[in-house]
């Protein structure tokens, strides 16, 4: 019986320490407090008006949803920063008579990432995606909206993964 307790015991202990070395969201434990997401300049050759500050505003989300950092204007444990460097949109598929039968949204942002408590973790790397769409639709309005969101969804995601999950 007395063994019974201990195992029990010991299960117990195990499984309360287990679960402060991982999340659901693959973080693991963050060296930081605080995190800054600076504003992400449109520097594509083609603009598409507002798409940059869409990026920052989702950047900060995804940050404040997945883990239990702070965000701040200033002097963030962690900082991102960066800017788009692309907004191209490119014919796909043709039909038979040489018409674009698709075309191919793609956004390439460029990320600086710094960890003020962890310099090993700094990286600059350039995260891209795309959404394809049919030709016969404009990227405007509601198209524009889904575009970006699954776009968005899909960067961001990337850079949390390169920045605090290490995937």
């Amino acid at each position: 019986m007395k063994n019974l307790k201990f195992i029990v015991f010991t299960f117990i202990i195990i499984s309360i320490n287990s679960c402060g070395v991982y999340n659901f969201t693959g973080t693991g434990k963050i060296d930081a407090e605080t995190f800054q997401v600076n504003y992400f300049q449109n520097n594509a050759d083609l603009i598409e008006p507002g798409i940059e500050r869409t990026f920052t505003l989702e950047l900060q989300d995804i940050v404040q949803n997945q883990t239990n950092l702070n965000l701040v204007s200033q002097n963030g444990d962690l900082m991102y920063e960066g800017e788009i460097v692309e907004y191209r949109i490119t014919p796909m598929t043709a039909t038979a008579d040489q018409f674009t039968a698709q075309n191919r949204l793609t956004i390439g942002i460029n990320v600086r990432f710094t960890n003020k408590n962890k310099e090993d973790d700094n990286f600059e790397k350039r995260f891209s995606f795309y959404h394809d769409y049919p030709a016969n639709e404009q990227m405007t309005g509601n198209r524009l909206t889904t575009a970006l969101d699954e776009i968005y969804e899909r960067i961001t995601q990337d850079v949390f993964n390169a920045s605090l999950a290490k995937w």
